[in-house]
């Protein structure tokens, strides 16, 4: 059993080792967030031979920011090269069906053992470590499984179960900040300006497009938060709990947006002074295509 760094347990995307699954695996329609239509299993127009993305350096531009924002949380590499032995489906055509069915599951799995890792960080929650980290053992035992045993996984069961473990940790962390509770919530385009969300519990709440300029997010749960289009311009994410990349990829901030130390400012955010005077950008190397 790997230790709990998102990088042992194997949860950093490595697109290197990807046969450009969630180019082919997932479905998109023609929106905001993507130029054209898209069926699940088909490869997007754009992937090349190499397994490569033809327009990785250009994907906002030409219409696909939505792109930009996803993360497998390392899925990919591992349905590529451990459960499908690094053959891809261009080299055997009838695996491809499994493998795209395959892949959303991993990504789910991996997900919660981003989550569980990241709960047992949190001290105040050592009550139920031992919990996590036989739930985090476990989950790590599911992603090892058969191609055949992943595709008929219950893993909506699995992560109902790892869920309650998941709050129960959330609530420990929180006690007695006497945060709002917003689980849920609709606040779709609210105007939260400088709002006081310290503490708050805002798992799955709706915040496309909100306005939260300036508002203090520290230590609030944000698992499954939508912030897609929402303004973190100057908020405090500091100490937030279950905050993901690639909800922070799908939200606009700036140089005065305080994040957890786990994760980084996206590269299309403004830059800092110091960057547009060096040039430089905090890079995500993995991300090569």
């Amino acid at each position: 059993m790997p230790g709990t760094h998102p990088r042992e347990l194997g949860l950093l995307a490595d697109c290197e080792s990807c046969f450009g699954l969630c180019c082919v695996a997932l479905p998109f329609s023609a929106s905001a967030d993507f130029a054209a239509d898209k069926d699940a299993g088909q490869p997007c127009r754009n992937l090349r031979d190499d397994f490569r993305c033809s327009i990785h350096a250009r994907l906002r531009e030409r219409g696909y920011p939505g792109c930009t924002v996803f993360d497998c949380f390392g899925a990919g590499q591992k349905v590529s090269q451990v459960t499908f032995g690094g053959t891809s489906w261009r080299e055997a055509p009838g695996t491809a069906k499994q493998m795209y069915a395959v892949f959303p599951v991993m990504r789910q799995l991996h997900e919660l053992l981003w989550y569980l890792a990241e709960a047992l960080t949190l001290e105040p929650a050592r009550a139920v470590h031992a919990e996590l980290a036989q739930a985090l053992a476990e989950t790590e035992r599911l992603t090892r499984e058969s191609a055949d045993v992943l595709e008929k996984l219950d893993v909506a069961a699995h992560r109902a179960e790892v869920n309650t473990l998941l709050l129960r940790a959330s609530e420990l962390a929180r006690a007695g900040r006497q945060g709002k509770d917003r689980r849920g919530a609709d606040l779709i385009g609210a105007r939260l300006t400088g709002a006081d969300l310290r503490a708050a519990n805002l798992r799955g709440a709706y915040l496309i497009g909100a306005d939260l300029r300036g508002a203090d997010l520290r230590e609030a749960d944000l698992i499954g938060a939508d912030l897609r289009g929402a303004d973190l311009s100057g908020a405090d994410l500091t100490g937030s709990i279950f905050l993901t990349q690639a909800q922070l990829n799908a939200a606009k901030g700036d140089a005065a947006t305080r994040l957890p130390s786990t994760l980084t400012r996206p590269a299309h955010w403004p830059a800092t002074r110091y960057e547009k005077a060096s040039g430089s950008r905090p890079g995500r190397p993995r991300r090569r295509r």
